[in-house]
């Protein structure tokens, strides 16, 4: 019989600004597999990379989330709980709209950025930000 496992790793502005969104990614991925409390007998990802350091066999699978059910329920997992950590922010920053948009590059969360700038959450490297701070400068 099988075991269900869940481990959420999200990381943080400053981890992707300095590590590049894929290596954050991967990083997240290893800590999150890491984080399970069971080893599991193999990593099935989501995508063309396997995390480096896995304490189990790993298997990338393109479009993964639409053929392996489970990683379809991860990929479920994983937007609720990004959903609730927009939620949690939009308190913080309420004039983003990031409850309604959870930072996508919405026209409401463009128009947000034109007239507040990049807040705390925000890439300034991810080349929207860049930009509008580029504009911002000149």
């Amino acid at each position: 019989m099988a075991t269900a496992a869940v481990s959420f790793v999200a990381a943080s502005t400053q981890r992707i600004e300095t590590q590049n969104i894929r290596g954050a990614t991967l990083w997240a991925m290893s800590r999150a597999v890491a984080g399970l409390g069971v080893r599991p007998d193999i990593a099935l990802i989501d995508g063309r990379d396997a995390p480096p350091g896995l304490p189990c066999p790993a298997e990338p699978v393109i479009d993964g989330d639409a053929i392996i059910q489970s990683i379809a329920a991860a990929s479920i997992v994983a937007k609720v709980v990004r959903d609730r950590i927009m939620t949690r922010v939009a308190l913080e920053f309420p004039a983003y709209g990031f409850e309604r948009h959870m930072g996508y590059g919405t026209p409401e969360h463009l128009a947000a950025l034109g007239r507040h700038g990049p807040c705390a959450h925000h890439r300034r490297l991810f080349a929207p930000i860049a930009a509008l701070l580029a504009s911002a400068a000149a």
